[in-house]
């Protein structure tokens, strides 16, 4: 027999139960108050106290036995705005991690200080890379080489962010809202990002660029001219 229908069928049982026992103490309690004296008094207080309990413990058994998990219902829609062909490639990979302090003081009434703050730890995988698409050469098919004649900055193409709180303090007049977390997440974001443009990941991703370019034409009896092109510059951001 399903889980289910046992509990059912539980519950039906106690609470038949529970019903006759109702009954029959009513009837001695409809007695009792019919004859006379302070024990019959006394019956009767004892038999409503009785009632109470007795139903107060059905009610709770039927709780805790016929209870069942919660139906969840879930939906969703995806919908595919663009799709387009690209050549990207990550050079390079980053991981950060930057200590975020929040902190913002309101005056209520213009006169009340009141002050709320946070202390973010923001972990962050990027990568960085480049755009094919932007690249510009010339090639000679008669010498074999790959003349460049422009090569991009490297680019932030992928930050993956994780924040966690600690030290969280607010007054009840001053509380975090959803906004207040929004640009809390942003603002940190923005810092790792600059963090990353002044490490030497601009510089690897641009080291590893040189050298995937000259061995995969060496590869194929190629040379690749003005590899200087290929620099560190700036990093760019998306």
């Amino acid at each position: 027999m399903p889980k289910i229908l046992r509990l059912k069928k539980f519950k039906i049982i106690l609470w038949s139960i529970g019903g006759f026992l109702i009954l029959i103490l009513a009837l001695v309690a409809f007695n009792a108050a019919n004859s006379k004296g302070n024990s019959a008094l006394i019956t009767v207080i004892m038999l409503l106290i009785g009632l109470v309990l007795g139903g107060i413990i059905a009610f709770l058994a039927s709780k805790k036995f016929g209870s069942s998990a919660p139906v969840i219902s879930e939906s969703s829609h995806t919908i595919a705005e663009s799709m387009r062909k690209v050549f990207k490639v990550v050079t390079a990979e980053g991981h950060f991690n930057e200590i975020y302090n929040y902190e913002e003081t309101t005056k209520l009434f213009n006169f009340i200080p009141s002050k709320k703050k946070a202390l973010v730890i923001v972990q962050a995988k990027i990568l960085v890379g480049y755009d094919f698409d932007k690249f510009k050469w010339e090639i000679n098919d008669e010498l074999k080489t790959v003349k460049l004649l422009y090569f991009p900055e490297p680019e932030i193409l992928s930050t993956e962010t994780d924040y966690k709180y600690y030290n969280i303090e607010e007054q009840f007049f001053n509380l975090f809202s959803k906004d207040d977390l929004a640009n809390i997440q942003q603002n940190g974001k923005k810092q790792v990002i600059e963090a990353a443009k002044k490490s030497h990941l601009p510089q690897v991703a641009a080291d590893q660029m040189k050298m995937l370019l000259i061995e995969l034409l060496q590869g194929k009896n190629w040379q690749i001219e003005n590899p200087s092109l290929i620099s560190q510059k700036e990093l760019m951001v998306k």
